[in-house]
Formats: C-alpha cells, sequence, structure tokens
C-alpha cells in the first residue's frame, strides 16, 4: 500500500562508529570525545577512553557535538495536516493521498531527531502500514507505534477516523479488531476534544466501565492502553479503569481548570504515564484566549505533578494545529525545562522515560550497547542549554545515517 520512494541515508560499512565531544546516554552527559560502535541497527561498543580508533575502522567524526538517544514522540498524528482546519474532510479521503502526507511528516519528524514516534490516531491503519514498510528497510523513516483509528463514541472526537464504538460489547470487538490488525497500543477518546464538535473536551465520553472493559481486552493481549482525557472526570475514570497512560491530562472544566490532586495522587500511584503535550512553536496564534488561559494554568499544573512524582513524558500532539507541525519535540523539552524540571529530567522525559511509556526500554532511550542505534548529534552541551536541541547536526536511524 504503501507507494516506493527512498529517503536518502549514506550507506555505511555495517561496523562503522561515531564520535562527538561529549554524549548524553540517557542519564547524564558523559565527556571525553566517547566513541560509539556500530554494528548494523544496534549499538556494540560504547568507548568512553578518548583512545584512537583502529585505523580500519570507519569513523564519522561530528567534532564539538553532543551525541543522544533519539528522540521519542510518544504522541503525533502523522496524517493529521497541522494546517488544515478541517480534519474532517479525511473521512472522504483515499488512503494513497493520506499516506503520502504521512511519509512527508515522517520525514519531518526525522530531520528535527526524532526517530520513534507513537502515531494515537490514523485511519484505515494507515500507520501499521507505513510501519511496516518502515521495517522492512528500504525506506528511512522513525520507528513507529501504530493505535489505528482511536476509540470514540457515534460522532465523538476524532470520529472522522473511523474508531466509533458504543458501549461495552462495541468497545471490546473494537479492541479485537485493533489486535487483530497488528496495533502496538490501544487509544481511547475518554472525553471530548478541541477539533471535533459535539464533545466537549470537558465532558466524557465513555464511563468507567466501558474504559475498564476496554483495558482488560487490551491487557489480554498483551497491548497498553492509553486514554485522550481533558476532563476531570474522565481522568479519574481513566485512572480508576486501568489506563496505562493519560494524553492531556488538563483536568478541564466547563469554564476553566480544577486539578483533583487525589486523581493526581491515584496515577502516581498506579505508575501511570502522563502524556505531557507540551511541545508547540514560541510563536504564532494556537488557540483562541480564553483556551490559551486553561493551557497556561495545565502547564502550571504539571509543573505540581512532577513534583508530586508524576510520570511526566515530553509529547507533542504533532498535527493537531498550526503550532504543532511535525517535528516540534525539541520546543516541547525546552519548555519541560522552564516548569521546574532540571535539563537532565526534560532530556529524559523524551528519551528514556518515553521509552518506558512506549514500551520500549529494553532498546531505546539511551546510548548503550545492544540498544537501537538510534542517535542524533546537536550542537554544544544540552544540559548546559536545551535550546542546542534546535540544531541537529546528525540523525542516525537504525545505524544509517539519515540526509532529509
Amino acid at each position: 500500500m504503501v507507494a516506493s520512494g527512498e529517503r536518502r541515508h549514506v550507506q555505511r560499512p555495517r561496523i562503522w562508529a561515531v564520535r562527538a565531544a561529549r554524549l548524553f546516554d540517557g542519564y547524564t552527559v558523559r565527556p571525553g570525545r566517547p566513541l560509539v560502535l556500530i554494528d548494523g541497527s544496534r549499538i556494540a561498543g560504547v568507548d568512553m577512553t578518548g583512545a584512537p580508533p583502529s585505523a580500519d575502522l570507519h569513523v564519522l567524526d561530528l567534532g564539538d557535538a553532543t551525541l543522544l538517544p533519539g528522540l521519542i514522540d510518544s504522541h503525533v498524528h502523522l496524517a493529521f495536516d497541522p494546517d488544515d482546519k478541517s480534519k474532517e474532510a479525511m473521512a472522504q479521503e483515499d488512503a494513497r493521498t493520506t499516506l503520502a502526507r504521512m511519509r512527508v511528516h515522517a520525514g519531518q519528524q526525522l530531520r528535527a531527531g526524532v526517530t520513534t514516534v507513537r502515531d494515537l490516531g490514523d485511519r484505515q491503519f494507515l500507520a501499521v502500514s507505513l510501519r511496516d514498510h518502515y521495517t522492512a528497510g528500504t525506506e528511512v523513516g522513525p520507528e513507529i507505534l501504530a493505535a489505528g483509528p482511536p476509540l470514540t463514541r457515534t460522532r465523538g472526537h476524532c470520529w472522522f477516523l473511523g474508531g466509533e464504538a458504543d458501549g461495552i460489547a462495541a468497545v471490546e470487538a473494537a479492541v479485537e479488531e485493533r489486535i487483530a490488525r497488528g496495533v502496538d497500543v490501544v487509544k481511547i477518546m475518554a472525553t471530548g476534544g478541541v477539533i471535533t464538535p459535539g464533545w466537549g473536551p470537558h465532558q466524557s465520553q465513555y464511563t468507567r466501565d466501558e474504559l475498564a472493559a476496554v483495558s482488560r481486552a487490551a491487557h489480554a493481549h498483551g497491548r497498553p492502553v492509553t486514554a485522550h482525557a481533558h476532563g476531570r472526570e474522565g481522568m479519574a475514570d481513566a485512572v480508576a479503569a486501568g489506563v496505562d497512560g493519560i494524553e492531556h491530562a488538563s483536568f478541564f472544566t466547563e469554564d476553566g481548570v480544577e486539578p483533583d490532586w487525589r486523581t493526581v495522587a491515584g496515577v502516581v500511584e498506579a505508575g501511570i504515564f502522563i502524556g505531557a503535550t507540551e511541545a508547540w512553536l514560541p510563536t504564532g496564534s494556537m488557540v483562541a484566549p480564553h483556551m490559551a488561559e486553561r493551557v497556561a494554568q495545565r502547564s502550571a499544573n504539571f509543573a505540581r505533578m512532577h513534583r508530586e512524582g508524576a510520570r511526566l513524558v515530553c509529547c507533542s500532539d504533532a498535527g493537531a494545529g498550526p503550532r504543532k507541525p511535525h517535528g516540534v519535540l525539541p520546543h516541547g523539552i525546552i519548555q519541560m525545562g522552564s516548569l521546574g524540571l532540571t535539563n537532565t529530567e526534560a532530556l529524559a522525559s523524551a528519551t528514556t522515560l518515553a521509552a518506558q511509556a512506549c514500551g520500549l526500554a529494553d532498546r531505546k532511550g539511551r546510548i548503550a550497547v545492544g540498544y537501537d542505534a538510534d542517535l542524533i548529534a546537536v550542537a554544544d552541551n544540552p544540559l548546559h542549554r536545551l535550546e542546542t536541541l534546535l540544531d541537529i547536526r546528525a540523525v542516525i536511524r537504525a545505524g544509517r545515517v539519515f540526509q532529509g
């Protein structure tokens, strides 16, 4: 289903190495001109001695740069055009058109240093198709985790993606369909949202029992569940229903924001990941003034959630609007640093912690032997200035240097 056409990449020997002035290994910055040995698509060694490599080893020396694990954006919509206000028009779009747009957006993610994306809402399971296309290895693209069409009420939030299901039997059947189609995660719209009229973001779309049915069905197949949840009641029900993640976690009411810190305590106790969709461009109009106030309050609430022990995963909701283009995640990491997270914690929120949230902690989010050779290089030291993440010097995806 995916059209052919290869992203440009530099062909290297199977075993080669990359060197820089320092590296962030997922936990700390380590100086000393580290050398990372790559064998195929995996990291085969990390030499911190600074010693010269053997003469026959091909080395890409990036000079005064910092190597980092490839960034992970745990909430994107590759099918969404951020500049298109009428997302509902996708309901009438042919698959070829949608896929072509998704491939462009995937390339934009890679250019920004995002080597793994979790697509939390497509149509016709096209993200599954694109995932499998990239996995085949003929074209360089980010690793994709796919949810397929998110579960939503009839004419509910993002209904045009094709995931409408009402009642316990229907949502259970919808989960089974997604498992059969090979999804990596199940996404459910616990509340309404902003881009679809009919259900306000503060309104619950599903009962606690329906949400629990989804969690049980997905967990029976070893798949995690993440819930889009803006409203207070929807968040509380999602926590009680045993979801693995909550996206947005806005605590919106009909006319404001009222956090429920008992729900946050439940999130912390259960180890639920919060998808903090804090990535947006710093300029331009994002939302109406009243919604901008809510978003600012949500950011302040995230700062307190962090202090209380919540696991905040920096993500973007890329494609949702003009200030959320694909590849905007580095701006979110900078934003996380302004919420009271240390620069190390901000970086971890899109590397090590994001890998945990996505079930990939055994092979992504770190620079270590046996991990995927997903690496990026930025100018200078990001622990001194997170803004260096906006100056990407190199992107290596599964051991191949990407040049988009």
